[in-house]
């Protein structure tokens, strides 16, 4: 992998482990990723990672589904989880493949350079 593909996947890798909305198991991807930077693990763990952050990033139509369900209503609250419809909903219209969140959009920007990380 190239130093300055490297060095951007780093920096959104840290991104996405310290926002507020990133999953266990994405941390955990993300910091055995680093931990094999430069060793024999590296290919493996990048592939890894990869699978790990393509299963956790949500569709904005996932979104939406779950910001209206019951589900939704229990994490983000009554009020708020309208709230995070209408802006998964604007944010779809304006051609948005997935959430917005901080996680997301650092697994997002990760995954745009998963061919130059496996290749």
């Amino acid at each position: 992998m190239k130093k300055e593909i490297r060095d951007y996947v780093v920096e959104k890798t840290h991104e996405m482990m310290n926002a507020f909305s990133c999953s266990a198991e994405a941390k955990a991807a993300g910091q055995a990723w680093l931990d094999a930077l430069g060793t024999d693990r590296e290919t493996r763990e990048t592939e890894k990672y990869i699978a790990e952050l393509e299963g956790d990033i949500m569709p904005v139509d996932m979104l939406i589904a779950f910001a209206e369900s019951d589900g939704g209503a229990q994490v983000f609250g009554a009020e708020k989880t309208k709230e995070v419809a209408a802006h998964a909903k604007e944010i779809k219209a304006a051609g948005a493949k997935y959430c917005d969140c901080p996680a997301c959009a650092a697994v997002e920007a990760i995954l745009a350079k998963k061919e130059e990380m496996l290749g």
